[in-house]
């Protein structure tokens, strides 16, 4: 139990203490002067935003940039990286800003050290992103994520409205006894792999389906697990054989197994016609002889039979959503 205790400690200290080494580099077409100006080096929070970064950036570039007005965004590999969620026409929540973690798992599948980014001041796509209005904007996607969870939760966000330290905790609680809010991104790719150093990169957002959906978590006498959790995530094409525990098993987590789950409910608070709101997919489809590759929160590759309840005590995003990575390869 000591070992169980202090592996959620480390786990805890690993998402909020966790950082990604980012190597930030200005555009080629707006270099203005010679020599070019050496990339930005900043070591990013996981659970914090790209956007939130703009301050310590831009006087690094400052002196180097053609006149006209800054409009910040950002790239990978020629993919402008999307900060912000936008749910489809007559969605029920607004833009949902993603934290930078998230876009290192979904993107990375083989972790780069540092992660290589390229910074624009001009020359906005807003055919593919949403801009960002700074840091009032990042705090208000925040707070309203954290009602959002409390909607999926209690049927109401009344204790976010006016949120005290008692509300907080509240809340808190509300996730580990119910239901648990989850943001899947689902990555669509076509070819075979063996080692992720041969997964071809991510180039465009349309191979990309975010989905908010919240899970329950039952009392059926036995640990509800992540494998649990996936096939009622994706119950579209999920099946036992569709999922290579060998190739997902990256991570010991035998002590964390032994924790107990017994603190589920399996209330279910929100009505159909609510849950209907949640769900959303961006672009692909996912066909049933579809077959999961890679599982990724947190920048952990989990095994499947790990208590979920461990999953949500300890690797939660500060929004209070779990955020899930998962690589799908699917049939041509």
């Amino acid at each position: 139990m000591r070992k169980a205790i202090q592996k959620r400690m480390e786990a805890k200290k690993y998402v909020w203490e966790g950082a990604i080494p980012l190597q930030i580099h200005l555009h080629e077409s707006q270099v203005t002067t010679l020599p070019p100006p050496p990339p930005s080096l900043i070591l990013a929070p996981r659970i914090g935003y790209l956007p939130l970064l703009v301050p310590l950036i831009k006087p690094h570039f400052s002196s180097t940039l053609p006149p006209g007005v800054d409009t910040i965004w950002f790239e990978y590999r020629g993919l402008p990286l999307k900060c912000q969620n936008q749910p489809p026409n007559g969605g029920f929540f607004c833009c949902r800003y993603i934290p930078t973690g998230v876009l290192f798992d979904l993107l990375c599948a083989e972790p780069e050290r540092p992660w290589n980014i390229t910074v624009h001041f001009r020359g906005y796509p807003g055919n593919v992103l949403i801009p960002c209005d700074g840091e009032d904007s990042v705090k208000w996607s925040f707070i309203n994520s954290l009602k959002e969870a409390a909607y999926i939760i209690n049927g109401n966000c009344k204790n976010v409205m006016n949120m005290s330290q008692s509300d907080q905790l509240e809340l808190w609680h509300s996730v580990m006894n119910g239901r648990v809010p989850v943001r899947l991104y689902v990555w669509s790719i076509s070819e075979d792999f063996d080692d992720l150093e041969d997964l071809s990169q991510v180039d465009s957002w349309e191979k990309i389906s975010y989905i908010n959906r919240p899970i329950e978590i039952h009392k059926e006498g036995k640990c509800f697990t992540l494998h649990d959790a996936m096939k009622s995530l994706l119950p579209e094409f999920f099946s036992d054989e569709s999922l290579s525990d060998s190739k997902l098993a990256r991570v010991d987590f035998e002590d964390a197994q032994k924790i107990p789950s017994e603190d589920v409910s399996s209330n279910k608070v929100v009505e159909d016609q609510g849950q209907n709101a949640y769900e959303h997919r961006e672009a692909c489809c996912i066909s049933s002889s579809a077959e999961i590759k890679l599982i990724r929160i947190q920048g952990i590759e989990p095994k499947l039979e790990i208590p979920f309840s461990w999953l949500v005590n300890n690797l939660l995003n500060p929004d209070h959503f779990l955020h899930i990575c998962v690589c799908v390869k699917v049939p041509q």
